[in-house]
């Protein structure tokens, strides 16, 4: 199991201004990532060192997104604000995973503006919706990664997250630590969060300095 990737959302206007943002900020240019048919959401994303990448998404005016779990997060992030949603840990088979929780993944897809499609079994989302700080597990079905589309030239280095008890609710604390190489996590207490617990910012490192998006 590894950290796979971050995502935060922006609102369906306010996407392509968060997209330009955050790719200045890195040095990394977003790629349409397409749409989530499942889920009713849109998203962006650019590559980064190690295998990882930022995701940005947006929730759309479909069934889908409140109808599922991933949709409603989404919805309900942007219509707060926007900001970091969640972390996610991807691991070559969710057989563990899905016995821990009692149930079967669920299966996802989407299709990118190119007709290429990437498809993946993810588990966990419906966690995520009350409790911020908790990651949610994805296995990946297509050999297309995110992490591969472009140059990469920054990396995760420390993830800031709201949540005093340091992951003490979660099945998967130890392997969530050990996917983790080279990435310090900097626990605060949630009343420093507005009350919230989860993803408050995460440092991005480049060549020659480090960046902040919150």
């Amino acid at each position: 199991m590894r950290l796979d990737h971050v995502s935060y959302v922006a609102s369906h206007d306010q996407i392509s201004d968060v997209v330009n943002r955050i790719g200045s900020q890195i040095g990394t240019a977003f790629v349409d990532g397409g749409i989530h048919p499942k889920f009713g959401t849109r998203n962006f994303t650019a590559p980064l060192l190690n295998g990882q990448y930022i995701e940005v998404v947006c929730p759309l005016d479909h069934p889908a997104t409140d109808a599922t779990p991933f949709g409603n997060a989404v919805k309900k992030k942007a219509d707060a604000g926007g900001g970091w949603l969640t972390w996610v840990f991807s691991s070559s088979d969710l057989g563990k995973v899905e016995e821990k929780f009692g149930r079967k993944a669920a299966d996802g897809s989407r299709t990118r503006p190119d007709g290429s499609e990437l498809k993946w079994k993810q588990i966990g989302v419906k966690d995520i919706m009350g409790s911020g700080e908790l990651p949610f597990f994805i296995q990946w079905l297509t050999d297309k990664h995110p992490s591969k589309d472009g140059n990469s030239v920054a990396k995760i280095t420390k993830i800031v997250i709201a949540d005093d008890e340091e992951l003490a609710n979660s099945w998967f604390k130890n392997e969530i630590n050990s996917g983790l190489t080279d990435i310090q996590i900097e626990w605060i207490k949630p009343e420093l969060n507005e009350g919230e617990k989860g993803i408050v910012k995460v440092e991005i490192g480049l060549k020659d300095h480090s960046i902040i998006i919150e």
